[in-house]
């Protein structure tokens, strides 16, 4: 995909977009207790050919990261990037999580509160609530951090 910003410009939105720190520093206390003011919209690292960026979201994790690579060909910036998930277990966490805990709390109603029927209705359909929303939510995360980057870097999409 190509930028209308030139190299130069790109690397100073970088710059002034991204809180520097390692994506995979768990429990850091400037991701626990973030600075106050004006927070950056990224958070991750780059350099002079690629970036690995995800949203600087102090109350929620996020579990996309956008990996790619900048170069400049013909005085048109090419840029190439994939949204991934930043850890395996915390989106599969996210995403099985709710449907294990649906199915032991139906096991649970089915051979010790055989009396629990209305129960086990209302706890079964707010737990599919849950599951639906997880779902919605995890593909809003992916959506947002990919309009945030094509929107802040002015990326042309074919």
């Amino acid at each position: 995909m190509e930028s209308r910003l030139s190299l130069s410009e790109f690397r100073t939105r970088l710059k002034d977009n991204t809180e520097i720190g390692s994506l995979k520093a768990e429990l850091n206390l400037l991701r626990i207790f973030p600075r106050f003011g004006g927070t950056k919209p990224f958070y991750g690292l780059f350099d002079d050919k690629s970036f690995r960026l995800t949203l600087n979201s102090p109350t929620s994790p996020t579990y996309f990261i956008i990996r790619g690579k900048y170069k400049n060909v013909n005085n048109v910036l090419k840029i190439s990037y994939v949204i991934e998930p930043n850890s395996k277990f915390q989106l599969l966490w996210v995403r099985f999580s709710p449907v294990v805990f649906l199915i032991a709390l139906n096991v649970f109603f089915l051979f010790f509160g055989r009396g629990l029927r209305k129960a086990t209705t209302i706890v079964s359909l707010f737990m599919l609530i849950i599951i639906f929303y997880s779902r919605w939510k995890e593909e809003r995360k992916w959506k947002k951090l990919e309009q945030k980057f094509v929107r802040i870097f002015e990326i042309k999409i074919d």
